[in-house]
Order: structure tokens, then sequence, then C-alpha cells
């Protein structure tokens, strides 16, 4: 894959992780704020548990945007994974599968996109090595040290 490939595959999976959970965290907050009986209850989660997910869910696709701050990046690519996967599982769970297993497939298609989006950065929003290598020797990375 050319680097120029590569980046667009970048922001394409990027843009989209963070306009479907950045929309849904909002969307998330509007509906605590105004009616707060909505698919909670279903799941069987408490109410204040939606308010919570959903600020956090607009931080972490701040998070991804942003440039520099690869540690916060890390995180935040962790727990859209997290979030993502726990609510198929959650679904699924309580047979909320809705039409053809939406509720379920339409979490992990974005989960899919997340791990694409990670593995794709560009090493500016990258800690440091992703697999040492395999020669015996120890791996010194100094660019785990340095603030991007």
């Amino acid at each position: 894959m050319t680097m120029k490939a590569k980046n667009i595959a970048y922001w394409t999976t990027t843009v989209l992780v963070a306009f479907f959970i950045g929309g849904g965290g909002g969307a998330q907050l509007a509906q605590y704020l105004g009616n707060p009986h909505g698919v909670v209850p279903v799941l069987g989660y408490p109410m204040y548990f939606f308010a919570i997910l959903g600020f956090w869910k607009v931080l972490g696709a701040i998070a991804i945007l942003v440039p520099r701050f690869p540690r916060l990046k890390e995180w935040a690519y962790a727990g859209i994974f997290f979030d993502l996967t726990g609510a198929a599982a959650s679904c699924a769970a309580v047979g909320g599968y809705g039409a053809y297993a939406f509720h379920v497939i339409a979490p992990l298609v974005i989960a899919g996109l997340t791990v694409a989006s990670w593995a794709l950065r560009p090493e500016s929003r990258t800690i440091g090595i992703l697999f040492p290598a395999t020669n015996g020797r120890p791996v010194m990375d100094t660019r785990a040290t340095h603030i991007r």
C-alpha cells in the first residue's frame, strides 16, 4: 500500500469512527437530557450510565481526531473498541437484535473500522514500536520517550 493510499484509508476510517462515536455520544446526551426513557431500560442499565457513556464518546471522538497526544489516542481507541463490542454483546444478551441483527452487527462493523483506523495511524500518532525485532536482541526505541 502506498503512503498516500494508507493516509487516505487512515483518515477515511478515522473520520467515520469519529462521526459515528461522537454523533452517537452527542445523541445520547441529548436524549438523556430530553427523554430519559429510551433504550436504556431495555438493556437494563441505570440512566446515569447513558449520560456518562455519551460524554466519554464525544471526548473519545475528539481525541482520535486532534493532532499529538499519542497516549491519549491509545486510550480513546481502546475505549471506543470496548464500547462497541460491549454494545453488541448487550444487545445480543437481551435479544435486542433489531431487523437482520442490525444492533449487533452495526457496532461490530464500526469496531472493525476502529481497529483499521488504529492500525493505519501515521507514525506521528503512535507511541512507539508496535512489534519488536525478532533477532533476539533487545530493542531500544527512543521514539516512545519523546513528546510529539
